[in-house]
């Protein structure tokens, strides 16, 4: 659970809290299913906001296509320290990618397929979202969701958070199979350092902000590292 005063902050404002663990699938579970009441569902986090037309456009767009059963929603980051800057340059690649995940999803189909996989606590929202697909039509709002990141970010917690999450990424590779098409993106070299900046008229934003990509190739070569010295220590 979370150890700053979140809980305590969201009380003031709502009797509506609840905490169940291990993990946040476990929470997200929880709310979605056993306590949502709407016909559609959406995961928020607690460092993330929503932009005031983005619940009325999502409920638009199911309305109008009976055949969607969920939507993936655009996620910029907001801060001012280079690796946020570089990560959020990073998110706005992968909208709508086998690198993102729908959020916004209709509740039935959300139960029906049994919500997160409480097993995994990095990659359950690639997961989820590979579920959520075989089950109709996806497609992407235009409407923004900002996701807050702290200030005192430095490569070191960078690289601490990296370290927590990619152990567990490899249970969600053999739920999986290395060979399934999405994996073979979502790890793969060639589509997750070259393609995913290049497919429809990315690479514009390269030419627009070079130092940005610089600095956000940087902290992926980072993060791959980390990913293979953990599957290594996995291993032994």
């Amino acid at each position: 659970f979370s150890t700053d005063a979140t809980v305590k902050i969201a009380r003031k404002y709502t009797e509506h809290v609840y905490q169940k663990g291990p993990e946040r699938s476990a929470q997200r579970n929880y709310g979605m299913i056993e306590k949502a009441k709407g016909e559609y569902v959406m995961y928020v986090d607690a460092d993330m906001v929503l932009s005031p037309s983005l619940v009325e456009e999502g409920v638009e767009r199911f309305e109008k296509d009976k055949q969607l059963v969920g939507l993936y929603v655009p996620l910029r980051w907001v801060g001012s320290h280079w690796i946020i800057k570089a990560r959020g340059f990073e998110r706005e690649f992968y909208d709508g990618s086998v690198l993102d995940a729908v959020r916004f999803i209709k509740r039935s189909i959300f139960v029906d397929i049994g919500g997160f996989d409480v097993t995994l606590y990095a990659g359950e929202d690639w997961d989820l979202d590979k579920r959520i697909r075989a089950q109709g039509k996806v497609d992407c709002i235009s409407s923004i969701m900002y996701h807050y990141e702290d200030e005192n970010i430095n490569l070191k917690t960078y690289i601490k958070k990296m370290k927590y999450y990619s152990p567990n990424l490899h249970h969600y590779v053999k739920k999986w199979g290395r060979n399934d098409p999405d994996v073979k993106k979502q790890f793969g070299i060639v589509y997750r350092y070259f393609i995913v900046f290049l497919e429809k008229g990315h690479w514009l934003k390269i030419l627009r902000h070079p130092l940005r990509f610089f600095q956000m190739y940087f902290l992926k070569l980072l993060t791959g590292i980390v990913f293979l010295v953990s599957r290594k220590r996995e291993k032994n």
